[in-house]
């Protein structure tokens, strides 16, 4: 999970907010939301990471659209995020973000301007994401299922590529801390097509603690 910092709403959403007795359901078209949301996440998941798509990608409500008791975040930006389809229509233990939290409330939204979740989550080398929060971490567990095996996978084979090309760099040498420190800031930032590397965080916590 990487801390989003919303940026402004489309401008067809909030004229549409704004007529009488509107929905998240009747708003029409919704690609310029998704570009939005795209854009700010850097193309990625907002939980898993996963690089995203127009057309892969799902509108995530953070505080649930099914809940009567939200009915006004339905359509507030803030709200709204870029999630995967985390595998919708299969069996509930091989779903993971959007599917799998369903209706369901957590406790940490990647766009909380007050607080970042990046401070809350920690990786094991094996690829496992967890937290020392133990209601945040049933939640990534349960919730989220992000320690789902193809998840935990596919950030062993990330971190795997980044070590094999440290150690090409530096063979049979400890990595230096300058170059360690470009390595990181090369992943907290956007590429040229402005997207986040996969699982990027990860790969910033594992680096983090070796300079």
């Amino acid at each position: 999970m990487k801390r989003i910092i919303k940026g402004t709403e489309p401008p067809c959403l909030l004229q549409y907010r704004q007529t009488e007795g509107a929905t998240y359901d009747n708003y029409r078209p919704k690609d310029p939301l998704k570009k939005s949301l795209l854009i700010e996440q850097g193309s990625i998941c907002c939980y898993c990471m996963r690089r995203l798509s127009e057309s892969t990608m799902e509108i995530e409500h953070f505080k649930p659209q099914a809940q009567e008791k939200y009915p006004e975040l339905q359509l507030d930006y803030r709200n709204l995020l870029a999630s995967c389809n985390g595998n919708r229509g299969q069996p509930q233990h091989l779903q993971h973000c959007n599917p799998r939290k369903g209706d369901q409330e957590i406790t940490l939204n990647p766009a909380d301007p007050h607080k970042n979740c990046e401070t809350f989550i920690k990786y094991r080398s094996n690829g496992e994401i967890y937290s020392d929060d133990t209601t945040i971490d049933q939640e990534l567990n349960e919730t989220l299922n992000l320690n789902y095996q193809t998840l935990v996978r596919n950030r062993r084979i990330v971190i795997k590529t980044v070590v094999d090309e440290l150690n090409r760099r530096f063979p049979g040498k400890t990595w230096t801390e300058e170059f360690l420190s470009k390595k990181i800031s090369q992943w907290q930032n956007k590429n040229s097509k402005g997207q986040y590397n996969e699982y990027c965080q990860f790969v910033i916590y594992y680096l983090s603690k070796r300079v």
